[in-house]
């Protein structure tokens, strides 16, 4: 059954996802995407007047990917037109609501006034999907901000969960010298399976200076000042995790060491990609409603 979706703002993802959705015959609504000219050329696309109206027409609503960066206006790169969350807690009783990394605050009380509110990035598919894009991004990062070859490069990886478990697979594949950081100890057993270098987490601060590219999975920091004056001073350090990060930056920057904050790279490097990963899962969680229904 062909949906009627609204999907309002967003980066490259959300544009190129209101593309195939109108590919695949549903009809897709657009708002706050006025800047782009893929959608503005695009005959398929309905664009709206107002949000209200917006809204009205749909059933399912795509907010951006991250949802916001401040947690009061969603994210519209593509418009000029603020759109605070507060525009959105309407009552919008018979609405799906399907964003990306909403804070828990926001989500509940969006859940108030939507029949459902869908975090679409605690999808597991996605996450696993979009480590694929998270660790290519990675590589190019390392290439762009590094004067060698990752041939023999020796690269520590924090963490070992699912971003990490790929970056470090990508690495390993270009002949870099992967180790990865762990505390627990069956993650430092699955290191050693995989035929990775092992470090713990807890023990690994006289190390440090044997490396030259770090990269964080790790969402808490644990690279303070006192990890970052046994590095060298050549070292490339990478954090892939969200806000505060894994490695203390503001110190980093004033030490003089190269520090790379890698957030959101999926929408950055392969837009096309992510957004046919968002797609197929919008349709896995609207199969998975309709056999509730049922």
């Amino acid at each position: 059954m062909k949906q009627k979706f609204l999907v309002l703002g967003g980066d490259l993802r959300s544009i190129r996802l209101a593309q195939m959705l109108a590919e695949d015959e549903n009809k897709v609504f657009s708002y706050a995407q006025e800047r782009s000219d893929e959608i503005l050329d695009n005959k398929l696309i309905e664009k709206c007047s107002s949000l209200k109206s917006a809204i009205s027409k749909a059933q399912i609503i795509v907010a951006p990917i991250p949802f916001s960066s401040n947690n009061e206006s969603i994210n519209t790169p593509f418009s000029d037109e603020k759109i605070t969350i507060e525009d959105l807690l309407k009552s919008n009783k018979n609405k799906i609501f399907i964003g990306g990394s909403i804070n828990e605050e926001i989500r509940e009380k969006l859940n108030d006034k939507y029949i459902d509110v869908i975090d679409i990035m605690k999808r597991e598919e996605l996450a696993i999907l979009n480590t694929i894009a998270t660790a290519e991004g990675t590589i190019e990062v390392a290439i762009k901000n590094t004067d060698r070859i990752l041939q023999g490069s020796k690269v520590l990886i924090l963490g070992f969960g699912r971003v990490a478990k790929i970056v470090a697979s990508k690495f390993n594949r270009l002949s870099a010298m992967v180790t990865c950081a762990a505390r627990k100890s069956s993650d430092l057993a699955w290191i050693k399976a995989y035929g990775y270098y092992s470090l713990n987490i807890n023990d690994m601060l006289y190390d440090l200076k044997d490396f030259d590219i770090i990269i964080n999975t790790v969402p808490q920091t644990i690279i303070k000042e006192k990890e970052l004056k046994h590095m060298n001073s050549e070292v490339l350090l990478v954090d892939l995790a969200s806000a505060p990060g894994g490695i203390d930056s503001t110190t980093a920057n004033n030490m003089g060491l190269k520090f790379v904050w890698a957030l959101a790279l999926p929408g950055k490097i392969a837009p096309t990609s992510s957004a046919k990963f968002i797609k197929e899962t919008i349709y896995n969680v609207i199969e998975e409603k309709s056999k509730k229904v049922e």
